[in-house]
């Protein structure tokens, strides 16, 4: 039985593989962008900054708004320690990178693990502020008199509703139990363990 002989493959048809390949690859790489902003802005529940061109008219018909940020701080009655902002107020521009100090000091004789849970008012802004850096995001360990100061930077959205002009940035530390209980036997003072 005779077969008929295979021809050769085409050199066009080598080349419009190619092409197709490197047309993929190419929107791939263009659909990496919007999937991680979506990654991180709708399961990891970060804001990205967003470049100037992006807010509403353009770098060049924006306005130079600006919105009230208050900063406020306490602890829980648990942790033993002074916490407050560095400074009361701040005026912002959207879509601006900011950045505020809060001080913290540990007024116990042991070392203690606290945990910050931030809030912003009102609740509805709280979708328009987007921490980049935080205090918060971590627990935070402060030995026995040790003082700190933790900065959180910031941005407003430019989105944010225009009948909002006062934002307030509020934090609570509460005693994080578990996290401390590990540092207990290194942190006991050394007369702690004395007869009395």
């Amino acid at each position: 039985m005779n077969t008929p002989p295979r021809s050769a493959p085409s050199p066009h048809a080598g080349l419009g593989r190619l092409v197709i390949v490197v047309v993929a690859v190419f929107l791939l790489t263009f659909s990496l962008v919007p999937l991680y902003r979506i990654a991180c802005e709708k399961i990891f529940g970060v804001r990205l900054e967003r470049g100037a061109a992006e807010g509403p008219g353009g770098a060049a018909g924006a306005t130079r708004r600006t919105v009230r940020v208050e900063f406020d701080g306490g602890v829980n009655s648990q942790l033993p320690w002074s916490f407050h902002p560095e400074q009361l107020t701040m005026d912002v521009v959207p879509g601006e990178l900011n950045e505020a100090l809060y001080f913290a000091r540990n007024d116990g004789r042991v070392a203690v693990v606290g945990s910050a849970v931030p809030s912003v008012a009102p609740a509805r802004a709280s979708g328009y502020f987007s921490k980049t850096e935080c205090f918060c995001f971590t627990a935070q360990t402060l030995q026995a008199g040790e003082q700190r100061d933790m900065p959180v930077r910031f941005i407003v959205d430019p989105d944010l509703p225009p009948e909002i002009r006062t934002l307030t940035l509020s934090y609570t530390f509460y005693k994080n139990d578990a996290l401390s209980a590990r540092l207990a036997p290194a942190s006991v003072p050394a007369d702690a363990h004395a007869a009395p």
